[in-house]
C-alpha cells in the first residue's frame, strides 16, 4: 500500500490508514512491514521516523488507545511491537509538520508511506484471555475483553469498577468505570440507577430530564412539578406566567393566568401592578383604593388612600375632586383657596373674598360682610350713624335729660349747653305757648344709681320733698293754680307718698309728684 507524499511541498501533512479486524479481540502484538530498496534503507526509515499505532473499539478517531509512538531512534522496517489492548481497529499516524523536527528527516523532503504487511497477533476469540487463549475474561469487562496475558478488564461495564470490574458503583456514581456522578435530584434523595444514571422513581420536584439533570424554568400552576421528561408545565402555567415552559412572565400592565387582565393603571408613581395578582404593591396614586387601585375615592373624601376630607365650603355644597381635594365649582362666600379651606383676610368677605368691609366696622363677616360697629354706628354695614343713641352698635340711648335728647353718639355727652348756666343738664326748661309766665316745673329730677336698693331710693325721694316743701311753698301753690292743671277740679294736697318707680334701660327715671 502507497500513500500520497506529505511535508513541507506538498498540500497534505499528515497521512493514516486504519485496518478492521471485524470484531473486539484480545491483542497481544502488533507487526508492520515497511517496503525496502536495495541501497536505500535510511531513506525508508526516515520516511517513516515519527509514526503512531492506535487500536479502538469504535473506530471512533477520539475513542482510539495509543499502543506505540516512535522516539527519537529511525524504525526498523521489519517493525514489531507489544501492544497488550483490546480493540477491532488498528490504526498507523504520521505526519510532517511545518516547524516540527523529526528524527533523520530531511525538512525539505517529502515523503511517502509504502506499506507491505500488517500482521495483528491476539486470540482470534472474543472474551477469553491466557497463553492459550481459554481463560474467559472477568463477566464485567468492557466489550467482553481483558488482558491477554493476566485478564484484567482495560474498562468496566456500566456500574462497575476495579481492575476485574467486580465493584459495583457506590454513592453517587454510575456508568462506565463509576466513573459519572449522580445529579442528586432524585426523588426522596434515592440514588440514582448505576449503570444509566437515572432516577428510576423520578425526579425531585421542580427538576427534569434523563437524568434529573435540569431544573424546571417556569411556574407551573398550584406550583406542580414540570414533566420530567420535557420540562413543561402539563397542567398550564401560575398566574403572571405564559410560555410553552411557563418562563415567561407578564409583561407590565398585564396579570394573572395567561397574562389576559389588565391593571388599573393607578398604581403609585406608575409603577406595574403585582403580575400575579393585579395588586398595586406600593399603594395608589391619589384618589384611587383598593388593594387594585381601581376604585374612585367616595364622595367627600379625596388623596392618597382617600384620608383627606373635603372642605365643607366648596360652593353649592358639592363634593371636590377626588383627586387633588380642588373644589370645581368654586369655593361659597368668604373662602378662598383651590380646597377652599382659607377664609378671607380681615377687612375682606364675600365671593373669592373681593368685596371691602366698611371701615366703620370693628368686626366684620367674611362670608357677608355683616358687621359689629365701632362706636356711633349702626346698621349690617356700619354705614347708619346713630340718632339719640351712641356707643357700639348704637345701642345705648342718650340721656333724656340732654337737651332734645340729642348727644354725642361716640361717648354718649350731652351735645346743648343748659339754658341756665347755674344749672346742670339734668334740669330742663319748659315753654309754653299759651302764657307768657314761666313757672317753676314741678320735676324733680333725681340721679338714681342702679345699684341703690329701693329703700335707699325711697328716702332720697322723701328728704327731697321735704326740701321743697319748706323752700318752695308758694310756688308749689300757683303749680297747682296754673292752668297746665285745670282739668282737675280739685287737687287736695296729700300728705307725700312714695311712688312705685318703673325702672328701665335708662340711667335716669322720671318721678311724678302729685
Amino acid at each position: 500500500m502507497r500513500t500520497d507524499m506529505i511535508g513541507p511541498n506538498s498540500p497534505d501533512k499528515t497521512v493514516w490508514w486504519k485496518v478492521d479486524l471485524g470484531g473486539v479481540y484480545n491483542i497481544y502484538s502488533v507487526n508492520i512491514l515497511f517496503k525496502n530498496y536495495n541501497g536505500y534503507e535510511r531513506r525508508q526509515r526516515s520516511r517513516f521516523a515519527g509514526f503512531s499505532l492506535y487500536i479502538s473499539n469504535t473506530g471512533d478517531k477520539e475513542s482510539f488507545s495509543l499502543c506505540y509512538k516512535n522516539g527519537p531512534e529511525l524504525p526498523p522496517l521489519n517493525f514489531t511491537t507489544t501492544c497488550t489492548l483490546s480493540g477491532r481497529y488498528i490504526m498507523y499516524y504520521n505526519e510532517r509538520l511545518d516547524g516540527v523536527t523529526y528524527p533523520g528527516y530531511e525538512d525539505s523532503t517529502n515523503v511517502l508511506t509504502e506499506l507491505c504487511e500488517v500482521t495483528v497477533n491476539g486470540c482470534n476469540k472474543s472474551g477469553v484471555y491466557g497463553i492459550n487463549c481459554d481463560i474467559p475474561c472477568p463477566i464485567n469487562c468492557r466489550y467482553k475483553t481483558c488482558h491477554i496475558k493476566i485478564g484484567t478488564c482495560f474498562g468496566c461495564e456500566a456500574g462497575y469498577t476495579g481492575t476485574i470490574c467486580a465493584t459495583e458503583c457506590t454513592g453517587e456514581w454510575y456508568g462506565f468505570d463509576c466513573k459519572q456522578h449522580c445529579s442528586g435530584h432524585c426523588r426522596d434523595n434515592v440514588p440514582c440507577n448505576k449503570v444509566n444514571g437515572q432516577c428510576d422513581k423520578g425526579c425531585a420536584h421542580g427538576w427534569y430530564g434523563q437524568h434529573c439533570e435540569h431544573r424546571c424554568v417556569g411556574h407551573c400552576i398550584n406550583n406542580a412539578s414540570c414533566n420530567q421528561a420535557n420540562g413543561t408545565c402539563d397542567g398550564g402555567c401560575a398566574a403572571g406566567w405564559i410560555g410553552a415552559f411557563c418562563e415567561k412572565e407578564c409583561s407590565d400592565g398585564a396579570y394573572g393566568y395567561g397574562c389576559v387582565n389588565n391593571c388599573s393603571g393607578h398604581c403609585m408613581n406608575d409603577y406595574p401592578c403585582n403580575k400575579q395578582t393585579g395588586h398595586c404593591d406600593r399603594g395608589c396614586k391619589p384618589g384611587y383604593t383598593n388593594s387594585l387601585c381601581s376604585k374612585k375615592c367616595s364622595s367627600g373624601t379625596y388623596g392618597k388612600d382617600c384620608a383627606k376630607k373635603c372642605s365643607e365650603y366648596c360652593l353649592h355644597n358639592l363634593s371636590c375632586n377626588y383627586i387633588d381635594g380642588v373644589c370645581t365649582d368654586g369655593c361659597q362666600n368668604g373662602y378662598i383657596g383651590n380646597i377652599c379651606n382659607t377664609s378671607c383676610e380681615h377687612g375682606r368677605y364675600g365671593k373669592n373674598c373681593s368685596h371691602t368691609c366698611s371701615s366703620n366696622c370693628k368686626t366684620c363677616k367674611h362670608t357677608d360682610g355683616t358687621c359689629s360697629c365701632h362706636a356711633g354706628w349702626s346698621g349690617p354695614n356700619c354705614t347708619i350713624a346713630c340718632n339719640n343713641s351712641y356707643g357700639e352698635n348704637c345701642k345705648y340711648p342718650c340721656d333724656p335729660f340732654c337737651v332734645n335728647q340729642t348727644c354725642d353718639r361716640f361717648d354718649g355727652t350731652c351735645q346743648h349747653a343748659c339754658p341756665d348756666s347755674n344749672k346742670n343738664c339734668n334740669v330742663a326748661i319748659l315753654e309754653h305757648s299759651g302764657s307768657n309766665q314761666k313757672e317753676d316745673t314741678c320735676t324733680a329730677g333725681l340721679s338714681v344709681s342702679i345699684s341703690f336698693n329701693a329703700l335707699l331710693l325711697a328716702l332720697v325721694l322723701f328728704l327731697l320733698w321735704r326740701h321743697y316743701t319748706k323752700v318752695h311753698s308758694g310756688a308749689i301753690k300757683l303749680c297747682w293754680e296754673s292752668s297746665l292743671y285745670e282739668k282737675s277740679p280739685h287737687i287736695d294736697v296729700p300728705e307725700p307718698t312714695y311712688q312705685e318707680l318703673d325702672l328701665k334701660e335708662n340711667p335716669y327715671q322720671n318721678t311724678t309728684i302729685n
